[in-house]
């Protein structure tokens, strides 16, 4: 109503007459009020809530949300002037057609039919018994309308209230990120904490076996242990202050400088390891030191936990370029069939490749599981 009385008072102000000022009045002025109203950022955030809480159907799909850019607020626009409009129709027809399907249904039964028809100028032959089944078809028809008119808005309003392209690109990138981070995290994880539990678990057994024959052994692996069990720690507290979004906090981040200990702590696990470290390696970019310090180490917790405590052969150096490292081992007793590839190990170190653009390749090589990567450097100091 209010768009109407904005309709007419601008249509009264026009300097002509005629039934072009009746159209827009009651049509093209309403409708380009209600359309500008649409443009209103908020709008969109109230009428596909009510959309999505009223119509259901396909419109319980929407996401609400404030319009964000023009296109949003045109569609927006556009879907406030069909609402208004479809309401100004089911509700005039709602006000109109049960009275007179009263006065049709009751003609046979009263005589205020033939007065009204009277008035109207029908005062000839007047079938009663039509009148009846027409009230009713005329009520049944308005349901039909009603029903029809809410299963059409219903299925219209994901095209006028639904994400634009760019939005559902920005929902898009959004979540591809926020899945980047969540694997981040859980490489990890998987990499600190099941390192440092792998390790913890084969010295402690280590420990234990010898406690009586050889208790400075013994005490070495205890300590060991402990530190690296306050490692693990330390990277579980960062990686919990991260989901926290605990920025305070500083991250840890080993690089191949730090390599030294994961190696003398798989020593300790009992591991029989051979390593050749070219100390360049220290020298490399640190985004590419960090990624391979994690690799190198969850190639030796795999070791441990796939082959057991078998001697691993680690080369790690520069050339040219480009890091390149290998680590294998024996198969061991329970073979390639005992997880090798089947874990998230592998995975998580593919992931790691992947991100710097290098390669790897990994699988049995003869009696021996091989695992070789190389990454590139760009320029090396």
């Amino acid at each position: 109503m209010p768009y109407w009385f904005l309709g007419m008072t601008l249509a009264g102000l026009l300097p002509f007459g005629g039934p072009a000022v009746g159209v827009l009045a009651l049509l093209v002025f309403p409708a380009a009020a209600a359309f500008v109203t649409g443009l209103v950022p908020s709008v969109r955030l109230l009428e596909s809530s009510l959309a999505k809480e009223l119509l259901r159907g396909p419109a319980e799909a929407l996401t609400p949300g404030p319009a964000e850019t023009w296109e949003s607020r045109t569609r927006s626009g556009a879907w406030f002037a069909l609402h208004l409009f479809a309401g100004v129709v089911v509700s005039g027809l709602s006000l109109a057609v049960p009275p007179i399907a009263f006065v049709l249904i009751m003609a046979p039964l009263v005589n205020w039919d033939e007065r009204i028809a009277g008035r109207l100028g029908r005062s000839g032959r007047w079938v009663e018994w039509a009148a009846p089944p027409a009230g009713i078809a005329g009520v049944a028809v308005l349901l039909v309308l009603i029903v029809a008119g809410g299963v059409l808005l219903a299925r219209l309003a994901p095209r006028f209230l639904g994400p634009t392209a760019a939005e559902r690109l920005a929902d898009l990138e959004a979540r591809a990120v926020r899945l980047a981070e969540r694997n981040r995290l859980a490489r990890e994880l998987h990499d600190s904490v099941g390192h440092a539990l792998s390790v913890v678990t084969l010295q402690a057994g280590a420990a234990g076996r010898v406690l009586d024959t050889d208790p400075e052994f013994a005490r070495e692996a205890l300590g060991a242990i402990e530190e690296s069990a306050r490692a693990a720690l330390e990277d579980l507290d960062h990686v919990l202050g991260l989901l926290r979004e605990d920025r305070a906090r500083p991250a840890p981040q080993p690089t191949l400088k730090d390599l030294g200990r994961v190696l003398e702590q798989t020593r300790l696990a009992g591991v029989r390891l051979d390593a050749e470290v070219d100390p360049q390696v220290e020298h490399v970019p640190a985004a590419v030191s960090r990624e391979a310090y994690r690799i190198v180490q969850e190639g030796l917790t795999n070791a441990l936990r796939h082959a057991g405590k078998v001697p691993v052969r680690l080369r790690l150096g520069v050339a040219g370029d480009r890091l390149e490292m290998e680590m294998s081992n024996p198969l061991g007793a329970r073979g390639a069939g005992s997880g090798h590839g089947g874990g998230r190990g592998l995975g998580g170190i593919r992931e790691r490749v992947t991100v710097l653009r290098g390669e790897m390749t990994a699988g049995p090589d003869g009696d021996r599981w091989r695992v070789h990567v190389s990454l590139p450097l760009g320029r090396v100091p």
